[in-house]
């Protein structure tokens, strides 16, 4: 589990694990956090044996993973976040997909959910086709071989052989991983019977902040490897230049320029009348532009130096 400044999530994510009832411990692995996660982390860990704390002082995700992989003690792995709590049963039933489809990583449903009227309205966009797309673990689909998986339960063999995470990427690290897993003959698997429940952003702020680093590795890590890019992964940055090239043309005169924006606005507050949450108009445009913005240029400058600081400052 890497960690860094969930001190409001992180109780609920370590019980949600301790009551999976699994045979073997559970690394957190925590960066450098300034709100109190390392407090939240020691009372936890002086409660339960089976919390081991491992350091991250670089703070990235990929990092502690690869840290909490070279010290882990058994032969599978399974990723938590620390804003995400498994279903009951998830890791048991986990690994029983595993062996069932000789899988070398099994992934569930990122099942999205909300506390405030804003972060509902992200929750409904993660698990629409109208916000994230149609990618299985986001609306899920019948079980079979998958893109990539959400969080993942993994054989330590595959990780091992892979050379685990790649620590120059900062987001899209889990569909690099699959993607390098496939390549050595694995078996990535979706199964819908599994699921976690995920906490996304809560604020406007945090949002622009996410969706902009994603678009931005996106486009990095699509130059590099364009051939097994999704379509769907290029409508958001069309969708930019679709508005761009719109508005330039209304401001040299010719009408016609407005139909983008004006279709646009039109499609969002249709589907946020449809989902009944206000804010959803608001968070599709912020997801989509923000992603496309970063996509681009992520594509033509790269993303290096891009981190997602949305759960750092508010």
């Amino acid at each position: 589990m890497p960690v860094l400044n969930e001190a409001e999530h992180l109780e609920a994510a370590v019980r949600s694990v301790l009551l999976q009832g699994f045979e073997g411990e559970l690394l957190i692995a925590l960066g450098p956090s300034t709100d109190g996660t390392d407090k939240v982390a020691k009372k936890l860990a002086n409660a339960d044996e089976r919390i081991r704390l491992v350091a991250n002082p670089r703070g990235l995700t990929t990092v502690a993973m690869n840290i909490c992989i070279a010290q882990a003690e058994h032969d599978y792995i399974v990723r938590i976040d620390a804003h995400s709590e498994p279903a009951p049963g998830y890791i048991s039933r986990g690994i029983e997909i595993l062996l069932e489809t000789k899988a070398d990583l099994v992934g569930g449903i990122m099942s999205a959910q909300g506390k405030t009227l804003f972060q509902k309205a992200v929750a409904w966009a993660y698990t629409s086709r109208f916000g994230l797309g149609g990618v299985n673990f986001h609306v899920g689909g019948k079980a079979g071989e998958a893109e990539s998986a959400y969080l993942g339960i993994f054989r330590k063999s595959a990780l091992e052989r892979v050379g685990g995470y790649d620590e120059t990427i900062i987001r899209g690290e889990d569909w690099d991983l699959a993607q390098r897993i496939k390549e050595t003959g694995g078996l990535v698997w979706f199964s819908p019977e599994l699921s976690v429940t995920y906490w996304p952003r809560s604020n406007w702020r945090a949002l622009v902040k996410q969706f902009y680093s994603t678009g931005a590795w996106r486009g990095d890590l699509t130059k590099r490897d364009i051939a097994r890019t999704s379509p769907r992964y290029f409508i958001p940055p069309a969708l930019v230049v679709a508005l761009v090239l719109g508005n330039l043309l209304c401001s040299f005169g010719f009408p016609i320029g407005w139909i983008p924006s004006l279709g646009y606005l039109i499609s969002i507050l249709l589907v946020g009348l449809s989902a009944r949450l206000a804010p959803v108009p608001l968070v599709l445009a912020t997801m989509h532009l923000s992603w496309g913005v970063g996509f681009i240029i992520g594509y033509f400058g790269g993303a290096a130096g891009t981190i997602d600081r949305s759960r750092i400052s508010k």
